[in-house]
This record gives C-alpha cells, structure tokens and sequence, in this order.
C-alpha cells in the first residue's frame, strides 16, 4: 500500500536537489503534492513530468502573503493539508568579519522566518485532517557549529528550537513537527565544479567515506510525513553518514 495514499503535502524548494526527489517520491507514494520555488522553469517541467498530483507555484517563502496563497491554492485543487516539508533553504559561507548585515538576515529570512510562516499558515488547514505532520529541513550545522557559517548555524539552529516549541503547540491539534539533519548531500547547491574537490576531499571525513543521495534523505522525511512516524514528535533525525559522531 502506498504509504502516503489520500494525502496532501506542500514542499518548498521543490523545484530540484532535494526538494525535487521529495517531490517525486511523495507523488510516487500516493500523495497530491503542491511544491513552490522560486525556479520557475525547473518547477514548470517537474509539475509537467509528474501530470494532475502535482502543482507549482512560485513562492517567496519570505513572504506571508506568498504563505497565504500557497495554502489556499492548495486547499482549492486538492483539500486541506497534511503534510508541510519546509525544505527551501540557502547555504552561505563567509567569516563574521567579513559578513555583512544584509547577508545575514537575507540567510536568517530564508532558512528561518519561512518556517516560522509556513508553520503559522499552514495550520488552520491542517487542523481540519487531524492528523498533520511538519517536517522542517534542518542541517548538521544545527547540531554543531561550523568556521565560517555563523548566519547558517545559526538559522539551521533556530529551526530545531522553532521544531521543538511548535511541536508542542501543535499536539493537541493531532499535527507532528520533527526536524531532518542533512549532512553533505549531493545536490546543485552542494556539487558545483568550482568546489568538486574540496567535497570529495571533505567526503575522506565522513565515517560513511561518501557524501548522501538526495533521495536517502527523502527516505526519512518520507517516514516522518506518513503514519509510519505517529508517535514522533518534537524530535530531531539526522541523516548524516556518521559525521556528528566524530
């Protein structure tokens, strides 16, 4: 049986990398997924792959009026919600004394006011199912701190304090929120030529001596969406080839 059959998710950043693989098995599992990113020809030729279970929309997940549409939107062509995947993010690297301000909130907006707006739109539907589950993308770098990532250590930080306080709120609703702690992950933003050799010599690290398929971390937020997961909540799952032991 597929193990999301009847449900509705919305996934942000959904357009490639690991928002795309998500995307992908969601619909493969039975689910009616809305996605959002701000690529729009990517998003248009996925929705186009994947035929009538899937709709794009563009979305600014800094954006409350974006949020308001997006659940609406969603409401309109398939119910109300279960499932949120809060995926969208960026990754930016510079030491603090370099960083400027503007760059620091520009990653604290994208990685951590969005969740907090999906969360809070997309509540009123899904206290309609019930049964709701919040999956919000984290990293490892909400685990441990980073050189030279203090504005993303900090937002990927501040998505597992939000995870655990909205979980707790939430509970009364029949709505579960956990978070995913990626570690290196083969995606665009990860695999560049300009960097292929310090990832793979980053790799050598790992306990796992290899860096994640995008679709081994959608095999965790695929059990955190379903029933599979219906006594975990407030909780942290970390997807990582071992690197946060060391």
């Amino acid at each position: 049986m597929s193990k999301l059959a009847g449900k509705i998710a919305i996934i942000t950043g959904g357009a490639r990398g690991m928002g795309a693989s998500h995307v992908r098995r969601f619909v493969k599992e039975g689910a009616k997924v809305v996605f959002t990113d701000i690529l729009v020809e990517e998003g248009e030729a996925l929705a186009k792959e994947l035929g009538e279970k899937a709709k794009f929309i563009r979305q600014d997940v800094t954006k409350a009026k974006d949020w308001d549409q997006v659940v609406a939107e969603t409401e309109k062509a398939f119910g109300p919600v279960n499932i949120l995947v809060n995926n969208a993010g960026i990754a930016f690297h510079k030491m603090i004394e370099q960083m400027t301000e503007e760059e620091y909130r520009k990653v604290i907006d994208i990685n951590q006011v969005s969740v907090f707006l999906g969360m809070k739109a997309v509540l009123p539907s899904m206290r309609k199912t019930e049964n709701g589950s919040i999956v919000n993308i984290s990293s490892i770098n909400g685990l441990k701190g980073s050189v030279a990532a203090v504005a993303y250590s900090a937002s990927k930080f501040a998505v597992r304090g939000m995870n655990k306080a909205a979980a707790l709120e939430f509970a009364p609703y029949g709505i579960r929120v956990n978070s995913v702690h990626p570690g290196a992950i083969e995606t665009p933003m990860i695999v560049q030529e300009d960097n292929k050799e310090m990832v793979e010599e980053f790799a050598k690290s790992i306990p796992m001596k290899r860096i994640a398929k995008p679709e081994e971390v959608t095999n965790m937020v695929l059990f955190l969406a379903s029933d599979d997961s219906s006594y975990c909540t407030g909780s942290e799952f970390v997807v990582d080839g071992g690197s946060t032991t060391l």
